[in-house]
């Protein structure tokens, strides 16, 4: 694999731009398809506060305190991870990518007033019953070490040769909810803010129009915006270890229940309780 390492994070506008004109020619992948093998690296990232008070805001976070959330890394690696995904070798279309879960571990806090180096890569591609994903590895470095580290799956939607013709099965996680600790009312505009806030302006999370362009009746929340929510309500957080399966979108403007007990957490619909989020936040020993 190499590495290339860059001075300064990629403007997200134009690599959506070439994102967007790639996307009619990746409709399909090919079933030998293969990931770009570069990894890129951005050293020396310094926080930006004010766009950090602005992201904590809107994800319900507590500002002012030098640590970092557990998903702000993710942000910040956000830039590079588009230059990969938006570039000719990257074999899935970037317009219409649904990301679907995320693992995150992170070794001790992360403060706001550290510097860092930030690593991001495409680890491969893998089936899934509605297309084929890929899987994005991220990492944060504090003098060398390893203090953070993440591996996203981003799901490209296409008929497979296994895809059902009717109501797909039952995923696991449906199950018994969980207790209820909060409810919150979603105004149409979070996929707005929160693409603001972090540079993920998915055509699908920013307008019912631009969202039915890709099979959604209106604009969904992000996946990340649902699990930076989640873990405002926990407070902050030291070395831990996060899981997240995002089930089914969020639809804006809605209403979800939080619920949560013990290391799991859950996000569900609260006329219809639809499952949209399953979480597991673990302490490292």
């Amino acid at each position: 694999m190499t590495t290339l390492t860059l001075t300064a994070p990629p403007a997200l506008t134009p690599l959506l731009a070439r994102g967007a004109l790639f996307s009619p020619l990746k409709r399909r992948p090919r079933p030998d398809a293969h990931v770009p093998p570069t990894r890129l690296v951005l050293p020396d990232v310094r926080i930006d506060l004010a766009r950090l008070t602005t992201y904590e805001r809107v994800c319900g976070f507590a500002t002012g305190a030098d640590a970092l959330p557990v998903t702000y890394p993710h942000v910040l690696g956000f830039p590079l991870a588009m230059r990969i995904m938006a570039s000719r070798s990257f074999p899935l279309p970037l317009l219409g990518l649904v990301h679907t879960s995320i693992e995150i571990t992170q070794r001790q806090p992360l403060a706001a007033s550290e510097t860092y180096e930030l690593g991001v890569r495409v680890a491969g591609l893998e089936p899934h019953h509605r297309g084929t994903q890929a899987c994005v590895v991220t990492e944060a470095r504090v003098d060398g070490t390893l203090v953070w580290e993440s591996r996203s799956a981003y799901l490209a939607r296409h008929r497979t040769a296994g895809e059902p013709t009717s109501t797909p099965p039952r995923e696991p996680g449906d199950g018994t909810p969980l207790p209820v600790r909060a409810e919150w009312r979603l105004g149409g505009d979070v996929g707005r803010r929160y693409g603001a806030a972090s540079g993920d302006r998915n055509p699908i999370h920013l307008h019912p129009l631009t969202a039915r362009l890709f099979g959604f009746p209106r604009a969904i929340a992000h996946g990340m915006w649902t699990v930076a929510r989640c873990l405002a309500e926990q407070g902050p957080q030291d070395a831990v270890r996060l899981r997240a399966d995002f089930k089914a979108p969020v639809l804006l403007p809605g209403t979800v229940t939080y619920a949560a007990d013990g290391p799991a957490f859950e996000l569900r619909g609260t006329d219809s309780g639809r499952l949209h989020l399953t979480g597991d936040l673990q302490p490292i020993r």
